[in-house]
């Protein structure tokens, strides 16, 4: 049988029976690997496809040898920034600062070689050198938000821009500041949620817009009251995710005066929560699970979980608890839903692994102090958290309520900045960015490359 991989390119790209084709055999491939093996390939956006930095890949490595799983590639050259990756149709997607410019970079998903770089903007320079947002990819084109807030909308296959907005010029787009006036620049990565895409301007007369993700026209943008005393003025650090709660679609976002929920139809603002917020920078993505939010933030600030309930002129959002920052305030490194208790680092730029029940904040185990230093960015795969720190240190540990119980961890190469950028699992590999580098590993199993050896 010719390799699945292979056949797919030399199909003509978008035509029905390529896409049938490219179907029928992962259908056939799921039945020759058994479910064991059967995996989410793509990792298409900012925190996976659910935005929740969570894989359903099975089949990975339990425990890591003495210096880490094996290096499948290296590649150089994707430029200065803290920006996670996309992966999909066979590319790797990331933002990065070249020597003239801001761009969009594109690499082969098996071996990492470049395919195309489209300029989007300045190079950035301040204490944190770099792009900042992740691209979203949609099967046919590129989303990508540089740091001076250029949304653009480029073709997957070769970088050509479809169209672009500025949300600073666009609408009055402009980041939450800290009370000596600094901020960090635009952050988030572009939601794609059928035929919109949504961004955040952050202002209170579009805090949020949804825009036809075909042609960049605005289909409707939020006008946000006054909610919250707490924070400032401006957009967060965090990016969009989708809820159901209360039974209305809605996109929930983390703004610079706290957290919001907007109806994802019409652009409606539904409720706001601002007790969260802090007024330096609020970051990490919030989790939503059924009708309940999680949200967190550093700066001493802490954690709460609201409950979203029907009201008959929309949807409110009530407290069920709040933690205070010496139980769990996340800084920047993300959140992990699993059979219902939240893992994360705690500690305002600590990383001190922990976890805690989402139904009622108590905590099951942690903090812990572990070889990791300064906030740390977290993805889960296979029942196992992936924790990378800011020095650049990786570590494995099991996603258990019973103690923390690490697996393995191994230090990733030529770490020269903060080493904040999102791991990525997808296709049996963990895909890392450190600025001008990209590392993947091959964390599949033995018993996984052996199934896929045999598959006729």
């Amino acid at each position: 049988m010719r390799n699945p991989h292979t056949m797919r390119h030399s199909i003509k790209k978008g035509s029905p029976f390529r896409r049938s084709v490219h179907g029928a055999m992962s259908w056939i491939l799921a039945l020759v690997l058994g479910p064991a093996w059967a995996v989410a390939a793509d990792w298409p956006q900012w925190r996976g496809e659910k935005r929740d930095g969570k894989s359903a890949e099975t089949g990975l490595l339990a425990t890591w040898p003495e210096g880490g799983p094996p290096l499948a590639w290296q590649a150089k050259g994707v430029g200065a920034g803290y920006s996670s990756l996309a992966v999909g149709g066979g590319l790797i997607f990331t933002l990065g600062d070249l020597a003239d410019g801001q761009y969009v970079v594109a690499l082969s998903r098996d071996g990492g070689d470049h395919r195309w770089q489209t300029k989007i903007g300045p190079t950035w320079k301040d204490k944190f050198l770099g792009a900042r947002s992740t691209p979203t990819y949609d099967g046919e084109r590129v989303y990508a938000l540089s740091t001076d807030g250029e949304l653009v909308c480029l073709r997957a296959k070769d970088g050509e821009l479809v169209w672009k907005r500025n949300l600073p010029s666009a609408f009055g787009g402009r980041m939450m500041k800290t009370q000596s006036g600094t901020d960090w620049r635009f952050s988030e990565s572009p939601l794609v949620d059928g035929d919109k895409v949504i961004v955040t301007p952050g202002t209170a007369e579009a805090a949020l817009v949804a825009l036809d993700k075909r042609t960049g026209k605005e289909l409707w943008r939020t006008a946000m009251p006054s909610f919250s005393d707490n924070g400032t003025d401006g957009a967060g650090y965090s990016s969009v995710v989708v809820s159901n709660g209360a039974g209305v679609r809605q996109y929930v976002q983390l703004l610079g005066r706290g957290v919001i929920g907007v109806d994802a139809a019409t652009g409606k603002f539904l409720w706001g929560y601002g007790r969260v917020a802090n007024d330096v920078a609020n970051i990490a993505t919030p989790l939503i699970d059924g009708d309940h939010v999680f949200v967190s933030t550093g700066y001493g600030t802490g954690s709460a979980l609201l409950a979203l309930e029907k009201t008959g002129a929309g949807v409110r959002a009530r407290e069920v608890y709040f933690l205070e920052a010496d139980t769990l305030q996340n800084h920047h490194g993300g959140l992990i839903l699993h059979e219902g208790t939240v893992y994360t680092g705690t500690g305002h730029n600590k990383g001190f692994p922990i976890a805690v029940s989402l139904a009622d904040g108590t905590v099951a185990w942690g903090p812990v102090r572990n070889e990791g230093r300064s906030s740390a960015a977290i993805a889960f795969a296979d029942g196992r958290l992936y924790l990378r720190y800011q020095e650049g240190r990786m570590i494995l540990a099991e996603a258990t309520t019973e103690g923390y119980r690490e697996r393995g961890t191994f230090v990733i190469p030529n770490v020269d900045q903060f080493s904040w950028s999102h791991p990525v699992i997808a296709g049996g590999h963990l895909y890392l960015r450190e600025q001008d580098n990209i590392y993947c590993y091959d964390i599949r199993s033995k018993a996984r490359e052996r199934s896929a050896v045999s598959a006729p």
